[in-house]
């Protein structure tokens, strides 16, 4: 088969499409013909070898964290599933390599992908999905009436928690810039705020919950907006030391987060608000519920472009590029 890899860690020049073997199930595994795998930021952080402390990979890699596409083959103890169907999955992160035209995944990390939608258009949405899911709900307890700053609403994570946001009926605040903000008031923003030329600390005050998709001073700042006792989360940036020992990392490489992560530590000290740095899971259950969602009409994916397999490098560069609204798609088929 196909597949988009690199053999180290390294620049995007790195990345080639190669025939390998397909991949091997186990008995609770299905094999999935892939029709089409989201570009994430992830993807390139892999990449770049910025989250191997976390995960732990060998080469050569082929790279890739979510699809959509058919099963072709199924595992002895796979009970939700059969041959034929069409999923959807944020692959296991001990595990990737959706970026190929066949993919194993884990019988408890697919859902049945969404009847109204394309396969491009369901590939864009497992990661995104799943991160907004676990902040927002699952983190951030986000309820009708409440107020919540979202970071980068045009992006693929924004794009997706604006219209989740919006569906349980919170007050949504978002940063994006002005030529993005009809699409984010379509989505669900009722404020947007154009970082160039406004402070968001300014504008959104006294939230219940503050998503941070940037790291660096935009995290630090966003403890400004945060009432006492609500919650900042984030997806960018530098773990902390928490998180870092629920993982069950090396000592010293704890000891070194918190001495990396000691200002935001202290911003939320001094605002008596609540920390949580977030690495998505795969859960097929979860992402049942968001098909559920997608199917209603609750959500809409916002795919930018798609690329064919064969141009996986040149996905990954503009993905990088800071142009992008919503999700980068390669189309497989």
């Amino acid at each position: 088969m196909k597949a988009v890899l690199t053999e180290r860690y390294g620049a995007n020049d790195l990345v080639q499409l190669r025939e390998i073997d397909p991949p091997r199930i186990g008995p609770k595994d299905v094999l999935v013909r892939v029709r089409a795998a989201s570009i994430n930021p992830l993807d390139s952080k892999i990449r770049d070898g910025k989250v191997k402390t976390l995960l732990h990979y060998s080469f050569p890699l082929v790279l890739g964290n979510d699809l959509s596409g058919e099963i072709v083959d199924i595992g002895s103890e796979v009970t939700r599933f059969a041959k034929g169907e069409a999923v959807y999955a944020r692959l296991d992160k001990e595990r990737i390599g959706s970026f190929a035209e066949l993919a194993a995944v884990s019988e408890g990390a697919a859902a049945h992908k969404p009847s109204n939608l394309s396969h491009v258009e369901a590939a864009s949405l497992p990661l995104v999905g799943l991160t907004c899911w676990q902040a927002l709900l699952e983190l951030g307890g986000l309820t009708r009436g409440q107020k919540v700053l979202i970071h980068g609403g045009s992006g693929g994570v924004g794009t997706f928690a604006l219209q989740l946001a919006r569906h349980v009926g919170a007050t949504v605040y978002t940063t994006a810039s002005a030529r993005n903000h009809e699409l984010v008031t379509r989505l669900g923003a009722d404020v947007a705020i154009d970082y160039r030329q406004q402070s968001f600390e300014d504008v959104a005050k006294d939230c219940d919950v503050v998503f941070d998709t940037q790291g660096g001073e935009t995290l630090l700042r966003s403890f400004s907006c945060v009432r006492p006792g609500g919650l900042v989360v984030s997806v960018g940036g530098v773990p902390d030391a928490k998180f870092a020992r629920s993982w069950g990392l090396n000592p010293l490489l704890v000891l070194a987060l918190r001495l990396m992560t000691r200002k935001v530590t202290a911003a939320a000290k001094k605002r008596e608000a609540h920390f949580e740095y977030l690495f998505m899971r795969a859960d097929g259950e979860q992402l049942a519920q968001i098909t559920a969602l997608v199917e209603q009409g609750v959500i809409k994916p916002v795919v930018d472009r798609t690329y064919p397999l064969a141009q996986a490098k040149d996905a990954l560069a503009y993905s990088e590029s800071g142009r992008v609204t919503g999700k980068v798609v390669l189309d497989v088929q």
